[in-house]
Formats: C-alpha cells, sequence, structure tokens
C-alpha cells in the first residue's frame, strides 16, 4: 500500500505510529495520522497548513482535547490501522490519482484526513475553520498544477489552478523531495570544500556535454558525494563555471 509514498509521507505513518504508542493506543487512528503530518513540518501537507493559517500549537491541543490516554502498557513495533485510518490512506491515493502524481505525498495524506470527515482528525480541522475545497485549492496553488476531470468519490469538478494563486516557490514539488544546494550555497549555509577540485571539474564537464550529460556518482556512504555536488553548487553562485 505505501508503494507510492514519498519518504516524508512514510515519515508522517511512521510518527503517527509514535503518537498512538505515545497515548498508550493498540491503534493507529486519524488522530494519530494528523499529528504525524504536524510533526512531520516540512512536507507538502504541513506547509498547506502554514499557508491556510492554521495555529500547529492549537490544532495539537484540539487532537489531545479529543484523544484520552489508554491504560499504562508497552505497545511495540508497528501498530493496526483502524478503518478509517485505512480510508484516509486510500482516499490519499486517490487524490494523487486525480493530480495525476506517480507519488503519494503528505499534502494527498491532508485530504485524505479531510475527506473522512468522520474522523477526529477532520473534526479537529474543520472545527479550525478549514474546508476540502480550500486545501485542495491551496495544494493545487502550491504544486502548480491542475485536472480537469473528477476523481472517483469527491462530487465535484477540480478547475486547473494554474493562474490561480502565486507559488510560494518556483519548484515546490522538488522542494518537497530535496534541498535546494544552490540556495543554501547562496545563503553561505555550505562548509567549504577542499581536495575535490577533480571530481568537481569533471562533473562540470559531463553536465556541459550535449548529448550523455546526466552524471552519476557512485560511492560508499561517507565517502564524499555530497561535498563533490555542494562544491559544484558554491562554483555556481561563484559564478565560476561555464555560461551555457
Amino acid at each position: 500500500m505505501f508503494e507510492r509514498f514519498t519518504d516524508r509521507a512514510r515519515k508522517v505513518m511512521a510518527l503517527a505510529n509514535q503518537e498512538a504508542q505515545r497515548f498508550n493506543h493498540e491503534y493507529i487512528g486519524t488522530e494519530h495520522v494528523l499529528l504525524g503530518l504536524v510533526k512531520e513540518g516540512s512536507g507538502v501537507g504541513a506547509t498547506v497548513l502554514k499557508n491556510l493559517d492554521v495555529d500547529i500549537k492549537k490544532l495539537r491541543l484540539e487532537v489531545e482535547k479529543h484523544v484520552k490516554s489508554g491504560p499504562d502498557m508497552v505497545t511495540m513495533g508497528k501498530l493496526p490501522q483502524t478503518p478509517r485510518a485505512k480510508k484516509v490512506i486510500e482516499y490519499a491515493i486517490e487524490e494523487a490519482r486525480a493530480l495525476n502524481h506517480n507519488y503519494v505525498g503528505t499534502e494527498h495524506i491532508l485530504l485524505g484526513l479531510l475527506r473522512e470527515s468522520e474522523g477526529i482528525a477532520a473534526q479537529v480541522l474543520m472545527a479550525l475553520g478549514l474546508k476540502l475545497e480550500d486545501v485542495r485549492q491551496e495544494v493545487l496553488n502550491l504544486l502548480g498544477a491542475g485536472v480537469d476531470e473528477e476523481p472517483a468519490g469527491l462530487g465535484m469538478k477540480m478547475a486547473p489552478a494554474i493562474g490561480r494563486g502565486k507559488p510560494k516557490s518556483k519548484t515546490p514539488a522538488l522542494d518537497s523531495f530535496g534541498r535546494d544546494l544552490t540556495q543554501l550555497a547562496a545563503n553561505d549555509e555550505l562548509d567549504p570544500v577542499i581536495g575535490r577540485s577533480n571530481e568537481i571539474e569533471r562533473l562540470i564537464q559531463v553536465l556541459c556535454r550535449r548529448t550523455k550529460n546526466n552524471p552519476v556518482l557512485l560511492g560508499e556512504a561517507g565517502v564524499g558525494k555530497t561535498a563533490i555536488v555542494e562544491g559544484l553548487s558554491q562554483q555556481i553562485i561563484g559564478k565560476q563555471v561555464p555560461e551555457i
């Protein structure tokens, strides 16, 4: 079921498991998934909540008002999901399919939580003033995507979002999967790279080819692959690379 989940979406589910254990629960409910989503904090789903002015601290408090701790016990390992939590995952997969995404991200999980309207998560989100349509539109604005078909079970048409809202980033989808090393270099947040000039030069040569210009860095963990790319990013910002 989780094969197409992004790393951040998988992390949300792992954090949901932790939240359930924190409450001494023997199951993962929609409330735990919501807490996992806000605890992850850096995915598109969390960004949508922030953009819609959701007070994350208040959200956590509202969830804890609805949820009571279970009896003192130690539950280890992966906990089972409630039927509603399973439905959230099904809805998340539907939302990803409706957006023509070949992955399931935190934004799709957020939409799934709202669509499962009888779950505690949806009740909390709606009590904070969130509406499914507004959240879906903000997701579209962030990703700069649009669909013109009605996904199964939604009961509404989704119009293209391009031009409706100004994206907060030029590459929001990429931002949800990785780090912008060039921006980090521009902000002087990368450490100096020493002794990698030959590797960086070779990387530049491959990138400058007209064809076969996709370099691959291979090596064991810790040998310095990331440092080479960081060095290239610093040279790009320092205008020490050829203009193409």
